[in-house]
C-alpha cells in the first residue's frame, strides 16, 4: 500500500474512529502519540523574524485570530490538529491568541496554518 492512498484511507475516519486506531498503534508498537503540552503565550510579531523561521526545523504554530462567526469549524481544527476534547479545543479557540503546538516540522505546521486559514482563522508559525 502505498502512502497516498493509506493517507487518503485515513482522512476518511472519523475523529473516534482515528483516536481509537492511535490506540491500537500505541499498544501494537510500545509508542507514545500523546500530543505536546498546550502553553498560553502572546502570538509572535507581525511579520516575525523571516530568516530565523527559514533556519529552523521546528515550528510553534499559534492560534491568532478566531472569528466568532467560525468558531465551530476552528474549533473542528483544533480538535484534528491535537487530538484535545471538545471543551478543551473550545476553550483554546475562544482565549486566542493561543499556542496549538509547541514543536511541529515545518511541513506540519504549514498544513496546520493551511487548515486554519481554510477555517476562517488566522494561525502563525514561530521558529523555534
Amino acid at each position: 500500500m502505498s502512502q497516498d492512498t493509506l493517507v487518503k484511507s485515513l482522512n476518511e475516519l472519523k475523529v473516534i474512529e482515528l483516536a481509537e486506531l492511535i490506540k491500537r498503534l500505541e499498544e501494537e508498537w510500545g509508542v507514545s502519540a500523546a500530543p505536546a503540552p498546550v502553553a498560553m503565550a502572546a502570538a509572535p510579531a507581525a511579520g516575525g523574524d523571516a530568516a530565523a523561521a527559514e533556519e529552523s526545523t521546528e515550528f510553534e504554530v499559534t492560534l491568532a485570530e478566531a472569528p466568532a462567526d467560525k468558531k465551530i469549524a476552528i474549533i473542528k481544527v483544533v480538535r484534528e490538529v491535537t487530538g484535545l476534547g471538545l471543551r478543551e479545543a473550545k476553550e483554546i479557540v475562544e482565549s486566542a491568541p493561543k499556542v496549538i503546538k509547541e514543536s511541529a516540522s515545518k511541513a506540519d505546521a504549514d498544513e496546520m496554518v493551511k487548515k486554519f486559514a481554510d477555517a476562517g482563522a488566522k494561525a502563525t508559525l514561530k521558529g523555534l
